[in-house]
């Protein structure tokens, strides 16, 4: 315990899945955690039970289409423990049935993806950065995607706002290092949220874990831990990077799951 001891953490997004993990872990390792959220019952969940485990948080509504939203909940960290020091930019959305393909997506579903998932964090970098400036620097950690690094048939407004997120980063990173203010991002795989598991079925799940250098699925602490990391000094000499958090599931030829089966059962026809 004590890797953040100290330290001041906002987490958007920070109701549920990876973001409630986060809020968690860094609680755990002594910081303290403001936790915005659009749920803002969800959110006042999450600090009940953090303190009810011995940490300290704290709640406020955030909706990260708007840039008071943003701004006030960064006012409302530095207001209620005097400092930031840890902004993780957590916030991300996507819709299925509106971002296809680039011919037939909704153009307004385009933009909403746009102004949430990229310009959320250019805005609470924004805010956040002359805080951390006044008191030393900080730790600006971003959610990308893999989305971002591999195409798909459909969500191109999100693939292409998670690009954008891991190309802001390194904006960030450069701007403001000379001020002790570190940037990263970290890009998930497939991660079984609640969320994940609700809306994807069992068959779904299979065919990524098949894909996967190793044989399982991410969970939230997986990235929990990765972003703690970042945060704690114990990564002070790194900034700018992207983490990918995926299992192994982009580092080889695609067809190396498939080649591997008949692999097998080439073998096993041998054997007989």
């Amino acid at each position: 315990m004590g890797r953040v001891s100290g330290k001041v953490a906002l987490i958007t997004g920070g109701a549920s899945g990876i973001g409630l993990a986060t809020a968690k872990l860094l609680a755990k390792e002594d910081a303290k955690v403001v936790i915005g959220d659009f749920n803002l019952e969800g959110a006042e969940q999450a600090v009940k039970e953090i303190k009810e485990a011995g940490g300290e948080a704290a709640a406020i509504f955030l909706d990260a289409g708007k840039a008071e939203s943003i701004e006030e909940a960064v006012e409302f960290t530095v207001s209620t423990y005097s400092k930031i020091d840890i902004l993780y930019n957590n916030v991300g959305l996507t819709n299925l049935q509106k971002d296809l393909d680039v011919v037939n997506m909704d153009l307004d579903e385009w933009d909403r993806l746009m102004n949430v998932n990229l310009k959320s964090v250019l805005l609470g970098s924004r805010y956040a950065i002359p805080h951390m400036q006044k008191t030393g620097g900080g730790s600006i950690i971003n959610t990308t995607s893999m989305a971002g690094f591999a195409s798909d048939a459909i969500r191109s407004a999100y693939g292409a706002s998670k690009a954008g997120v891991v190309s802001l980063t390194g904006y960030i990173a450069t701007q403001y290092g000379k001020d002790r203010i570190r940037c990263n991002a970290v890009a998930p795989g497939l991660i079984l949220t609640p969320a994940a598991e609700k809306n994807l079925p069992p068959q779904v799940l299979e065919i990524f874990k098949k894909y996967n250098a190793l044989p399982y699925n991410g969970e939230p602490d997986d990235i929990a831990y990765t972003v703690l990391f970042l945060a704690s000094d114990e990564s002070k000499y790194i900034t700018g990077q992207t983490i990918k958090v995926e299992g192994g599931h982009y580092i080889a030829n695609p067809s190396i799951a498939d080649f591997q089966s008949f692999m097998s059962q080439a073998r096993s026809n041998t054997k007989e």
